[in-house]
């Protein structure tokens, strides 16, 4: 029997407002449900992130139609909730929750975030540890604000979040820090680790005030520092700290979390 070589894998479709854009959308990066491209919004100039939520051919089309519209107002009003109440996250630029009614899907445009994503900068220092306390200062910072105006990541990894630069400006790939005449020196984005840390990706996020939900999503991070980064564990009880001293409700949810790890200890025992 003659062996032939599989067809590759076509690639998704772009939604019409796209399909013709100049600049094309470059893809970024493809999950089971969603496709991330980096494009521009109105002009070149203006880079932002471009979410698609293609049609899912083995669901029933207008169960698909409603999953899909459901999942990005969703993701949509929850970042304009943490938007509004001061958690940096990505704006909301575009949306068009039901893809026109043409079957291909709906789709989000987000503000771009300059930066790496921490999991980037902690594999980078991890071995030396070097100012890693005070970015996991701000890790606790960031999430004890989002948990405290009641919004639950769902996927609370070092990929979901990103480190922006306070004020910066990118020259011959060296990012120059615009301070106030310190006389900083040019360093390259991997040195760099002052910035405000921004939470991305919120598809799986829901606006709960239970303290379960927010121990099980300190529970999903902690695990994600176990397992990505073992050389900086000790460093998230740092996150922990200051989650403690940011979020009013900290106390609860952190004994909440203690019972969490308890019952993931038991499923691990009894596989």
């Amino acid at each position: 029997m003659e062996l032939t070589n599989p067809a590759p894998p076509q690639p998704t479709p772009l939604p019409p407002p796209f399909t013709h854009a100049s600049p094309p959308p470059t893809l970024l990066t493809q999950g089971a449900e969603a496709l991330l491209y980096r494009t521009h919004f109105l002009s070149p100039s203006h880079p932002c992130a471009l979410k698609h939520r293609p049609a899912k051919p083995y669901r029933h089309p207008i169960l698909d139609k409603r999953l899909t519209k459901h999942r990005i107002l969703s993701e949509a009003r929850t970042l304009v909730k943490c938007r509004r109440e001061g958690v940096s996250v990505p704006g909301v630029l575009a949306l068009d929750a039901e893809g026109s009614g043409n079957g291909s899907g709906g789709w989000m445009m987000m503000e771009w975030v300059e930066g790496r994503t921490v999991r980037e900068v902690v594999v980078e220092k991890g071995k030396s540890g070097e100012g890693l306390e005070g970015l996991m200062g701000k890790i606790g910072r960031a999430v004890g604000r989002m948990h405290e105006v009641g919004v639950v990541h769902g996927d609370l990894t070092t990929s979901n979040m990103m480190l922006r630069p306070w004020s910066a400006s990118v020259q011959n790939g060296t990012r120059v820090m615009n301070g106030d005449g310190d006389g900083e020196e040019a360093r390259t984005v991997g040195e760099i680790l002052e910035g405000e840390i921004v939470l991305i990706d919120f598809g799986l996020a829901v606006q709960s005030l239970q303290d379960e939900d927010k121990a099980v999503d300190l529970y999903v991070l902690e695990r994600a520092f176990g397992s990505t980064h073992p050389e900086a564990e000790e460093g998230f009880q740092e996150v922990l700290r200051v989650y403690g001293e940011s979020y009013k409700g900290a106390k609860v949810v952190l004994k909440r979390l203690e019972d969490v790890r308890m019952r993931g200890r038991k499923r691990s025992m009894l596989g």
